[in-house]
């Protein structure tokens, strides 16, 4: 069949999906919103949510899933005064630089150096 790409790789498949997933993360808008909201000053998911006027389920969703992507880590335990234990969030970028062109994509992430 003419014009038809080569088969990958499995590590160039897996490099895909992970890509992939990170520009989707990037790309949504309450992802990036979430994002942005953690650059300069770590929040709880509560803080979040009431900063951006989303649900508390969305925020939760979002957060596990740029966690998993490594784009957001817990900067520390928060303890309340009946003891329960709150993950205040950060965001791990400052900024990415997305390209896509015929054949691949390629996601630039500048670490957020506090």
């Amino acid at each position: 069949m003419k014009g038809t790409l080569p088969k990958p790789t499995l590590l160039e498949l897996d490099e895909y999906d992970i890509n992939q997933r990170v520009i989707e993360a990037l790309t949504t808008t309450c992802s990036h919103a979430i994002l942005f909201s953690i650059v300069d000053v770590e929040k709880d998911v509560v803080e979040i949510a009431n900063e951006l006027q989303i649900s508390l389920s969305t925020t939760y969703k979002a957060l596990t899933n740029l966690e998993k992507l490594s784009l957001v880590e817990i900067q520390r335990f928060k303890i309340t005064d009946d003891g329960k234990k709150i993950k205040m969030y950060r965001s791990r970028i400052k900024k990415a630089d997305i390209s896509i062109n015929e054949n691949n994509s390629k996601v630039l992430l500048y670490p957020n150096n506090y």
